[in-house]
């Protein structure tokens, strides 16, 4: 036991010399330092003996078994470890761990550990460091080789989640968090468990202002540190602001316009004068770089900044004329933007669900609306209105109804148009709720539902802010350009009058995304929403079905319920039981939720009509023919990877894409005629069967 301390600790021989001279029990030389832990010999040599045992074992397991249970094993065991040594800790033999572990060498450590334990521990930190920093700079490193580098100036605008929103309120009560993040910060989760009230408060805007509330006063973080992790640990934007300082960018040619998400856009002038600052971050970075900027948005910031070229071209806002854009700005990424909103926005606002909420385990669905009830999730997404901004635009002309939607599939007999299905008879039953509830809902009916089942003051704000229609001349258009509650949205409006722009559109697809939702009437008499989303229906694709001897339902019954089944779906709470079918036809239900096409998060019809059809083929939409280059990018995800590796499609993991990366650098760079259309999905196809059409002339 000496010769293995020695080895450990790197102790010389002196040392050992002197202490093999001190008595045989410790109790009888010097008493111990407070907080050692004595370790008996002999219940140390039986444990090692017993880990002997269990490494030959291991050395006879097949190799990919034992592969998978490394992992875990290695955490595990050195935790169990610690936990037996300290536990038979008597007075024989001593190892003082306190002090032990203050002097340790680990090189002279990994010499008394088992080879096969070196190899896999060695191999287990290889994947994880590679999972988490995969392409760290290389991406850049690389562009640089081929001669890429900083041209254009570089503005950012991220999504939703992207920006960190701290207080800046001096009252009495918000003292504690002053310049503490609030959104976007471990700060943020400690405030939501210790002061809910509180956070709900700082958080939610002034329902009849859209302001902030008395005595509240939040605001977005500024610079890339406003963007470039959400909490610690968690990138968004750090692997783009890697790559392109590999190539030369820092922050005097590379900005991020981090703006408060949860304002409507009108009011992030009002009270922040958003619009005004961006001009004039574009403009200086203009004249001072001697070239026009290259303009990259995610997400909801994609939205934003569509929105800018409205107004800043608009007399009586920006003032720009409609030839500021051709003049400052030389090109624009749209990374996974959400130009025509996204399914899952409505289910958020109406009930303060959504797919990740269905999906939770009852337990966890019980803890969840203990400490925040959908309703409290219904009220907070609602006081936040500038998500009510990616709500579906376009109505049934673009989201489909009953008779079909253009991204149905073949032979799908449950179309996607019936946006929300009840399968509740008694709430159709029922006269007090017949004005009410309907038995599918639609694109165009869904916002006047939503009205029904929320409070005047959202109401007013929705139709104050936003419009969610189609423009079909460019009379209409062009009339909509003085209309500020339109100009988010790109069916109404036009693109600027840039014909020497380019718009580069970059999103992921192949990653399944919520689509359309089956409700049921909320019977839980903790909550105060009206219905809920009916998480005990599923429905499995034949190709999914994991058994072909599963029954199938009737194509009849697809959205029906039987009495039997509305039993089961109704005692989905915890510990209850669910209905669940394998079905021919191919829209698939996960708790509820209908999964379609998209990124995870945003549909494809979304991300890609404008980009494939709406700017490319009809006229009045884009009249300066202002270049569109689409890059669809396919969700591959790396198993080994929490955040998908390098080749993910997920909505905000693509950040840290490779290909992406590249991309943003050429384009930057300029060099973006080296990007190449490549549309790998049928997003073509669909767009087509979307009812809208160029003028008749």
């Amino acid at each position: 036991m000496s010769t293995l301390r020695r080895r450990a600790l790197g102790e010389s021989s002196s040392t050992s010399s002197s202490r093999s001279s001190s008595p045989a029990n410790p109790l009888e030389g010097d008493q111990q330092s407070e907080g050692s832990v004595r370790v008996p010999i002999n219940k140390i040599e039986k444990i090692n003996q017993q880990l002997q045992k269990a490494k030959e074992h291991k050395l006879h397991a097949p190799k990919e078994h034992r592969k998978r249970r490394n992992a875990w094993i290695f955490g595990l065991g050195g935790l169990f470890g610690v936990l037996v040594a300290l536990f038979f800790a008597g007075n024989n033999d001593v190892i003082d761990l306190h002090q032990t572990l203050k002097n340790v060498n680990l090189d002279s450590l990994m010499d008394v550990l088992p080879v096969g334990f070196v190899k896999d521990a060695e191999e287990l930190q290889r994947k994880e460091r590679d999972a988490v920093a995969y392409d760290s700079f290389a991406v850049g490193l690389h562009a640089r080789s081929q001669g890429v580098e900083a041209t254009h100036p570089v503005i950012m605008i991220p999504g939703v989640i992207s920006t960190g929103l701290e207080s800046w309120s001096t009252e009495t009560d918000a003292q504690q968090y002053f310049r503490k993040r609030l959104w976007g910060s471990w700060s943020m989760m400690r405030a939501l468990v210790m002061d809910k009230a509180g956070w709900k408060r700082h958080i939610m805007v002034d329902k009849d202002t859209g302001l902030d509330p008395p005595g509240v006063k939040l605001r977005a973080a500024q610079g890339f540190d406003a963007a470039d992790f959400f909490i610690t640990g968690y990138w968004i934007w750090n692997k783009i602001l890697e790559n392109l300082a590999t190539i030369g960018y820092d922050p005097t040619n590379a900005f991020t316009a981090a703006y408060d998400w949860r304002l409507s856009y009108g009011n992030l002038e009002v009270r922040d004068q958003y619009f005004t600052r961006l001009k004039s971050y574009i403009e200086m970075a203009r004249k001072i770089q001697g070239k026009k900027v290259c303009l990259l948005s995610h997400s909801m910031g994609s939205q934003v900044l569509y929105y800018f070229f409205q107004w800043v071209e608009a007399e009586g806002y920006g003032n720009g004329g409609p030839d500021w854009v051709d003049e400052y700005v030389d090109s624009w990424i749209n990374i996974s933007g959400c130009m025509l909103g996204a399914a899952k926005g409505f289910p958020a606002v109406l009930s303060g669900e959504m797919k990740d909420t269905a999906q939770l385990s009852p337990f966890a669905v019980y803890g969840l609306e203990k400490f925040l009830a959908r309703h409290e999730r219904a009220e907070l997404f609602r006081a936040m209105p500038g998500i009510s901004s990616m709500l579906p635009i376009g109505g049934n002309t673009v989201w489909g109804d009953s008779s079909g939607a253009p991204d149905d599939q073949p032979g799908q007999d449950y179309s996607f148009g019936n946006f929300m299905t009840f399968r509740d008879s008694a709430m159709k039953d029922d006269p007090e709720s017949a004005a009410r509830y309907a038995e599918n809902i639609t694109a165009d009916e869904m916002l006047p539902y939503l009205f029904a089942q929320s409070e005047p003051w959202y109401r007013n704000l929705l139709l104050s802010n936003y419009s969610h229609g189609v423009a079909t001349s460019r009379a209409e258009i062009e009339a909509n350009q003085k209309d500020p509650g339109k100009w988010i949205n790109p069916l109404e409006t036009r693109l600027p009058l840039a014909p020497n722009l380019k718009i580069y559109c970059f999103y992921g697809i192949g990653k399944e995304t919520e689509r359309a939702y089956f409700y049921k009437r909320d019977t839980d008499a903790g909550t105060k929403t009206n219905v809920t989303i009916d998480t005990g229906y599923n429905v499995v694709p034949a190709n999914e079905a994991p058994s072909a001897n599963t029954s199938s339902p009737r194509t009849s019954d697809i959205g029906k319920t039987h009495p039997a089944e509305e039993q089961e779906a109704d005692s989905d709470s915890l510990g209850g039981s669910s209905t669940a079918h394998t079905s021919t036809h191919t829209a698939k239900v996960d708790h509820g939720v209908v999964m379609g096409e998209g990124d995870g998060t945003v549909n494809l019809l979304s991300t890609g009509y404008m980009c494939t059809r709406g700017w490319t083929d009809i006229k009045r939409y884009n009249p300066a023919g202002v270049k569109v280059t689409t890059y669809e990018m396919p969700h591959e995800p790396d198993r080994f990877s929490p955040r998908g590796g390098p080749n993910t499609g997920d909505h905000v993991d693509i950040l840290g894409r490779s290909s992406l990366n590249d991309l943003i650098l050429k384009v930057a760079g300029g060099k973006g005629e080296m990007v190449e259309e490549n549309v790998e999905s049928r997003v073509r196809e669909y767009a087509r069967r979307v009812k809208i059409y160029e003028d008749k002339e």
